[in-house]
C-alpha cells in the first residue's frame, strides 16, 4: 500500500474537494478510494455543520429538498457502516477508517441537534420514513463502533426521532420494511418496540408477496427492477436477525430468507457483463451500483451460493465500481454526485429522486466490513459468470429454487 493514497484524506480546515483519482492497485484499495471520493463531501460538510449550505440540490421535483440532506447522510452511512464497524487499527487503512469513524460520530451529533445548522431529521410524511429507516439500518450494522460510542443524550435524541416516525403510515409495499427496521433498531437498542409495526411487514412478505425463485412482489402489482436487491432482501435479512435474537416467532423465517437471498445474489452476479455493465431495468437506476446492495450483503454475511466464489463477486463488483466511478463523469466540480446513471442524465431520474438519493450507491461497499485477510479480499482475482461464459470457459447452468 502506498502512503500517498492514505494521506489524501483532507484536513478539517480545508474545503471539500474531489480527492484525486487513485491508481489501479489491489481491489480493496480501489474500493476504499472510491468510498472516500463519494462519501467525503457529505461527511466532511455535515461534521462541520455546513451540509445545508454547501450541498447542491438537483431534481425534477423541488419538494424533496427538505429531505435531501438526511438522504445523503443516511445512505452514505448505511453503506459504509460495516467498514466503520471494523474500528481503528494500526494499519494505514485502519487510520483512514478511524478518521471516517470520528467524522461519522460528529455527523450524527450535528444531525440530531435541534440547535445546529445541520439538524436534518425532518419528520414529515412520507419521505423521512425512508431515510430514518436507512439510518437505523446503518446503526444496526455499526452498533459497537458507532451506536455505543455516541453520548447518552445523542442516543436519547435518536430514539425520540425513531419513535416520531410512528405517525407515518407506510405504503403497502417495500415501505412496510422501513417501519420494521426502525422498530428492530428500537428493540436492539432499548429492548422495547411496537411489535405490530415490527412484524406486519414480515408477515406480509412471507405470506402474500413471495412470487418464487428468490423474488418478492413489491406490493400487489409486480414490476421488474432492482427493489428486491435495493431494499426488500437486505431489510428482511437485518430485521429477521434481530427478531431471531429476541426469540420472536416471525424470526423463524430467517433461514429460508437467507437461502432466498443467496439465490437472488446468484442472479445479480450473472447480470454483470464482462465490461462491468448491467441491465437498465425498472426504477432507481440513478442509484448506480447501489442496485447490487443484496449481492454485497450476501458477500458480507457469507451466504453466497456454493457455485459462486467470493473472489469472482469481488472481481465483478470491482469492475462495476471502476466503470462508474474511476472517472469524474458522475461528479460535479465540487465532488458531489450528479443526477443520472453514467453522467448528467436527469431525465432518467424519477420525481422522488434528488441529489441526496444518489448516495444509495454506497450500498455496494458493504463487503469492506470483511477484514482484509478474509478470502473475499485475499483470494486471487477470478472471472465472474458472464466473463467466463463469453470467453468460452466452463460455466455451470443457472439453477432456480422452489422454496
Amino acid at each position: 500500500m502506498s502512503n500517498s493514497f492514505f494521506k489524501r484524506f483532507k484536513k478539517e480546515e480545508e474545503p471539500p474537494v474531489i480527492e484525486e483519482e487513485a491508481p489501479v492497485w489491489e481491489d480493496r484499495i480501489i474500493w476504499v478510494s472510491v468510498l472516500q471520493k463519494i462519501a467525503f463531501p457529505v461527511l466532511n460538510n455535515l461534521a462541520r455543520g455546513s451540509l445545508r449550505k454547501n450541498m447542491p440540490f438537483e431534481s425534477n421535483n423541488a419538494e424533496g429538498q427538505k429531505f435531501s440532506y438526511l438522504e445523503a447522510f443516511a445512505r452514505v452511512f448505511n453503506g459504509i457502516a460495516p467498514w466503520l464497524e471494523l474500528g481503528a487499527d494500526a494499519s494505514q487503512e485502519g487510520k483512514v477508517r478511524e478518521k471516517y469513524l470520528q467524522l461519522t460520530l460528529k455527523c450524527i451529533k450535528n444531525a440530531v441537534s435541534t440547535n445546529n445548522n445541520d439538524y436534518i431529521f425532518v419528520v414529515e410524511p412520507k419521505q423521512s420514513l425512508v431515510e430514518v429507516a436507512l439510518f437505523a439500518q446503518g446503526l444496526l450494522r455499526a452498533k459497537t463502533q458507532v451506536w455505543l460510542n455516541l453520548p447518552m443524550d445523542v442516543q436519547a435524541r435518536i430514539i425520540r426521532e425513531f419513535k416520531n416516525t410512528r405517525i407515518i403510515a407506510p405504503y403497502e409495499n417495500h415501505w412496510l420494511l422501513y417501519t420494521s427496521i426502525i422498530e428492530a433498531a428500537l428493540l436492539e437498542f432499548t429492548g422495547e418496540c411496537d411489535k405490530e409495526r415490527l412484524t406486519y411487514a414480515i408477515s406480509k412478505f412471507r405470506d402474500e408477496l413471495y412470487i418464487g425463485d428468490g423474488i418478492y412482489s413489491n406490493g400487489e402489482d409486480f414490476e421488474a427492477g432492482y427493489f428486491n436487491s435495493l431494499v426488500i432482501h437486505p431489510m428482511l435479512n437485518d430485521v429477521l436477525v434481530v427478531m431471531r435474537k429476541y426469540g420472536l416467532q416471525e424470526g423463524e423465517l430467517l433461514d429460508v430468507q437467507l437461502m432466498r437471498s443467496s439465490r437472488l445474489a446468484s442472479q445479480l452476479e450473472r447480470m454483470i457483463s464482462p465490461e462491468g455493465t448491467y441491465p437498465l431495468l425498472g426504477k432507481a437506476l440513478s442509484y448506480r451500483c447501489g442496485i447490487f446492495h443484496l449481492l454485497s450483503q450476501a458477500a458480507l454475511l457469507k451466504i453466497l451460493p456454493r457455485n459462486i466464489s467470493p473472489a469472482q463477486v469481488r472481481s465483478a463488483l470491482t469492475k462495476v465500481i471502476q466503470r462508474q466511478f474511476s472517472g469524474n463523469q458522475n461528479f460535479d466540480s465540487e465532488g458531489w454526485l450528479i443526477c443520472g446513471f453514467n453522467g448528467s442524465q436527469l431525465e432518467i431520474c424519477e420525481n422522488n429522486i434528488d441529489t441526496g438519493s444518489l448516495y444509495a450507491c454506497c450500498a455496494v461497499f458493504l463487503p469492506l466490513g470483511l477484514k482484509p485477510e478474509d478470502m473475499f479480499w485475499k483470494a486471487p482475482s477470478e472471472d465472474w459468470s458472464s466473463l467466463k461464459a463469453w470467453n468460452g470457459q466452463p460455466i455451470q447452468p443457472d439453477q432456480s429454487i422452489n422454496f
